[in-house]
């Protein structure tokens, strides 16, 4: 799959966090592992914790794009995407299968 020039990977978020705690909108920073061959820790951070709790997102395999420049999003650097289906509120593109962090997605 390519994105105009994005590449996407799963990747398994060894932490996360709901950051600010008092934050309503609920913005998740957790970091993301690319896997054995290039392991390179990168925060995320993304609107979904209506929807999601943190350690609902601890080591499941998720679909991100990492080869993006960093943005400030609610005061908070992100360095990567999550990717989500959204229909009222998001939903987190998984792998069917269990597979390692840092496959690509095709």
């Amino acid at each position: 799959m390519k994105l105009h020039g994005l590449t996407p990977g799963a990747s398994s978020p060894p932490s996360a966090e709901r950051n600010p705690p008092k934050q309503k909108t609920g913005i998740h920073p957790w970091s993301y592992d690319r896997g054995l061959l290039r392991r390179r820790i990168k925060q995320i951070v993304a609107g979904i914790g209506k929807s999601y709790q943190p350690e609902e997102l601890i080591n499941k395999e998720i679909a991100v794009v990492v080869n993006l420049e960093p943005r400030q999003l609610m005061g908070i650097e992100s360095q990567a995407m999550l990717l989500a289906a959204v229909n009222g509120e998001p939903v987190l593109l998984v792998p069917e299968k269990e597979v390692p962090s840092g496959s690509q997605v095709k």
